[in-house]
């Protein structure tokens, strides 16, 4: 991420997640860090979303334009570096060159932190992981539009969970039954591919939920950049294999590293200070512009087609952004 060091100066609390005793999660929900229940798990407690103060929608949606369209532009690039270092390999590397970038901008002080900070810095570390090669494979397995859409189910379970206002609810429901379209099962359905992004939908969910207690735990953004860098450091032996073993470009290589700036780096600085601007289940819904921009993009990138179906399904999708942005205006 590219940080600079007194960002996130002031602490993140548009959402507030009460909890009573501990309960098993609800299905592809993350559990969030320090022994609480997550805010997806019904029985162990309501979710209640308060305003952030003073929002700045405009500053806010245009950071998460570009956050998404950085996002989906680099989940592109490195798909074209699929067939020389695999899944995986693309992963290793673009974790690399995040952690770099990180590690060099902010500096943390990981030594000064203390049991209740590495607690959710571990856990970011192991979403950072297993979200990245699940979505990868399943985009290398089902296609970027599809494969985007059903990860989008996880901010999407988010935004249902954290709503107090009707309209939003209703937003909600309107994107993810659009998004429910686009992953319909077909003759020529790949499950295991829809399982994976399935697995990367929860980890994105648990990924918005570990984010915001880091935030309260921390000033700066020392917490996310040691999470990226330990995720960094678990792909160290795949990618070492990859490199020995794969007849490896120039090309494939500078396509992961770009993927990493893209889809991590530029994602993460603005997913920050997106949510110090507006509430969090407008966040999650707002972020259902990620099927679209997908979709676009696999098929001027990497010449993925869809149906007309399809294509309403996502023209839902906007409309609910639509209808969400203008209520809050």
């Amino acid at each position: 991420m590219h940080f600079a060091n007194k960002l996130l100066a002031v602490k993140l609390c548009s959402m507030s997640i009460t909890v009573g005793t501990a309960a098993t999660p609800a299905a592809g929900m993350a559990v969030v860090p320090a022994g609480t229940a997550p805010a997806g798990t019904a029985a162990a407690g309501t979710v209640a979303e308060s305003p952030v103060a003073q929002p700045d929608w405009a500053a806010g949606i245009a950071l998460m334009t570009g956050s998404a369209a950085a996002a989906q532009s680099g989940a592109a690039i490195a798909a074209q570096a699929f067939p020389v270092l695999g899944p995986a390999g693309v992963v290793a590397i673009r974790q690399w060159v995040a952690s770099s970038v990180m590690l060099a901008t902010v500096r943390p002080k990981f030594w000064t932190f203390t049991a209740r900070q590495w607690r959710p810095v571990l856990g970011l570390a192991l979403v950072y992981a297993l979200m990245n090669l699940s979505l990868y494979i399943s985009i290398q397995r089902i296609g970027l539009g599809l494969g985007v859409t059903i990860e989008f189910l996880g901010p999407l379970a988010v935004g249902l969970l954290a709503s107090r206002r009707a309209v939003d609810l209703g937003c909600a429901i309107i994107a993810g039954t659009a998004a429910v379209i686009l992953g319909r099962p077909q003759p020529s359905t790949d499950y295991l591919g829809i399982g994976l992004a399935a697995v990367a939908a929860a980890c994105w969910a648990g990924y918005i939920l570990v984010n915001r207690v880091i935030a309260t735990r921390f000033t700066g953004a020392e917490g996310s950049t040691v999470a990226g860098s330990l995720s960094a450091l678990l792909y160290v032996p795949v990618g070492c294999w990859v490199l020995a073993t794969h007849a490896v470009t120039g090309a494939a290589i500078g396509r992961a590293a770009l993927a990493g700036i893209l889809c991590t780096v530029v994602p993460m600085t603005t997913d920050f200070r997106a949510l110090r601007r507006v509430p969090a289940g407008f966040y999650s819904v707002f972020m259902s512009v990620n099927p679209l921009l997908a979709a676009l993009i696999g098929l001027v990138v990497l010449h993925q087609s869809l149906g007309l179906v399809d294509w309403l399904a996502i023209a839902a999708i906007v409309t609910a952004n639509a209808v969400a942005i203008t209520a809050r205006a």
